[in-house]
Formats: C-alpha cells, structure tokens, sequence
C-alpha cells in the first residue's frame, strides 16, 4: 500500500475530529429540540456522547413516548459510529505509517536552527564536508549540514547526536533558507560535483550578498567560473594536497608542527578575530591582551597590511583583524575583550 503524505494525513485527522466536534454540537441541539426544552443543555450533550461512544447507561432522556427523538438517536448513532471509525483508522495510519517521531524531531531540529546566530553551513556532507564539521566542532562553532543521501547523515549523527541537519538539495533556495542563511556566517559549497557547487555559490549570494561563501572545486578549469559567481574562497583538494606532500618533503619540521597543532588536545588553532566597528582607536598595550589561552601573532589592516608581532604603541582601530594562535576559550576571551572595550 502506497504510504501516505504526512500533511495529508495531519488534514485527515483534523476532518474526523472535526466532524466528531459536529456530531456531538447536533446532537445537543437536537434532542434539546425534540424534548421542546424539558432537560438541560448538559443533558441533552450526555445523551449525545453516550450515544456515539456506546457506552449503554441507559437513556437519560426519556423517549418512550417520543418517537422522533428515537430516529433522532439511530441518525447520531450511525453518524457517530462512523465517525469513530474514520478517527482510529487515521490514527492507525498515522502509527503505521509515518515517521511520527522523525517527524518530531524534525520539527525540533528546525526550532534550534532557527535559534543559531553566526553560524556556518555544510552543503555536503561527504569525507570533506565531515572533517570540516569535525573542526568547527573542535573549535565550539555550530553548524547545519545538508546533503541528500539520508543514510550518510545518519550514520554520521549516529556518534554525534547533536548533529544539525537538513536532507536535501542544498541548491535549492528553500534548502538554505531552512537552515537560516541570513542569520549564517558562511557557507561551504563541498559537494563532490562542480556544477552543483556552482549553483550553492550562486543561490548562497542571490540570498545573501554579504555572506562569504568557500567552493570546493575539483577541476582546475572550473576556479574561475566559481570565482566570477561569487565564491570569497576556492579550494581544489588535488592542488592542496601537492602542495602539502611537497611541503612534507621540503620542509618536514612546519609540517609536523601544523599536525601536532591539530591534535592537540587544547584544541589550538590559528585563528582570526575582527576588530568590530565600533571600536574607539587605541594601542595595543592598552588592552593588556594576555592569557595562556592564546597568543598574539599578527594583525591585519584594512589596507591589507600586515603586522607581524606588533609592538605595544601599535594603534588598533575598527577594521583591522587579530591574529592568534589560541584555543577556542581563548579566541572567545579575545573576542570579549574587544566587545568590552567598545565606545
């Protein structure tokens, strides 16, 4: 048997409650109409409800004498029966049939996406797209995978129960705005096809200009086109893994220092953080930026400048980024530093 739509049957169930609500209201109403008034409101629904659940206490309305109000009663009988029916068969379905409990969950997964302020999101979620979530997981950032093999999601949420996600083409407008593309900070387009990428570029920025996009792109070939759509950042698995294999020949200890660097239980990680607008212009010293959490490397200026190991009389100003070597708590700490000290 074909199974059925969940909306459709969500309508189906609303009907026969609906018509259960109907043939309790013509029920009172009727036999208050057929007794000309001579029992309450009350009695009249009791008699009503008794009826359609066939409970058989007995009439609390006399009839004996009353024969319409017999018919009256066989009418709301049947009808009730009936609609008894209709209503256990639907929730039947809905037992058998549907995914009550995905659906739940489903549901609640949207509620918490909704929730997420500067978040990122994973269109693809194979090898590439998983070991990008692993490093934001490492480094406390959320995120919302999408992908449309279901199985490869689960299997991933399996170990990782807190996993956010949405099954489906991340192409697809409704897809991104689902996993709440305006409220995002970024977007990986790491799908192991070209086009497909392409096209989550293209609807990334038709949805949101501002929001920085980073492409994985197989082919040499195809870096431009994603350039010209708008990907901030384009990465080719082939060339970076020459270029990391040559680095591992050519210069072992740097290579060996990143690795160790990534799996340090510290979780340390060379991170950026940017100087917000509102930020009154002061030198570095000034903000006493010291923490085993973290170290300051280098700070980039709007003009692209960069500062490597800036002394204390440096002037820090709004757009400008920091750059440090720091674990998560301590990019948060910097990060909180610099909102503290906002005019």
């Amino acid at each position: 048997m074909k199974v059925l739509q969940t909306g459709y049957i969500v309508r189906l169930l609303y009907v026969a409650l609906g018509l259960l609500v109907f043939v309790h209201v013509l029920g009172t109403f009727g036999y208050h109409y057929l007794t000309e008034g001579k029992y309450s409101w009350f009695d009249a629904f009791y008699m009503t409800f008794i009826t359609v659940a066939t409970i058989g206490f007995g009439e609390i309305i006399d009839m004996s004498s009353n024969q319409p109000a017999r018919i009256f009663t066989v009418v709301i009988g049947i009808l009730g029966a009936g609609n008894l029916s209709l209503l256990f068969s639907v929730v039947t379905v809905i037992l058998l049939e549907t995914d009550l409990d995905g659906t739940l969950r489903r549901k609640r997964m949207e509620k918490t996406i909704k929730k997420l302020k500067g978040h990122y999101i994973l269109c693809g979620f194979g090898r590439v797209g998983r070991n990008i979530g692993r490093e934001l997981e490492a480094t406390n950032r959320h995120y919302v995978a999408i992908d449309e093999d279901l199985d490869r999601i689960m299997e991933y949420r399996e170990k990782n129960p807190g996993l956010l996600y949405l099954h489906g083409d991340a192409s697809d407008d409704d897809m991104l705005l689902a996993a709440d593309i305006e409220d995002a900070k970024g977007v990986f387009a790491i799908t192991g096809d070209d086009s497909r990428n392409l096209m989550i570029v293209i609807t990334a920025k038709q949805l949101k200009q501002t929001i920085r996009v980073v492409a994985r792109c197989q082919e040499q070939r195809n870096i431009e086109k994603m350039r010209k759509a708008g990907a901030d950042a384009i990465v080719s698995p082939d060339f970076t893994g020459g270029m990391r294999m040559a680095s591992a020949m050519i210069r072992p200890n740097v290579v060996s220092f990143l690795e160790e660097m990534l799996k340090s239980e510290k979780s340390l990680r060379i991170e950026e953080v940017p100087v917000p607008g509102g930020f009154i212009p002061k030198p570095l010293g000034s903000l006493k930026l010291r923490s085993a959490n973290y170290v300051l490397l280098a700070v980039r200026e709007r003009t692209g400048n960069w500062q490597f190991n800036p002394d204390r009389e440096f002037q820090l100003k709004p757009g400008f980024t920091l750059i440090a070597m720091a674990t998560s708590v301590g990019r948060q700490e910097i990060e909180a530093l610099l909102i503290e000290t906002l005019g």
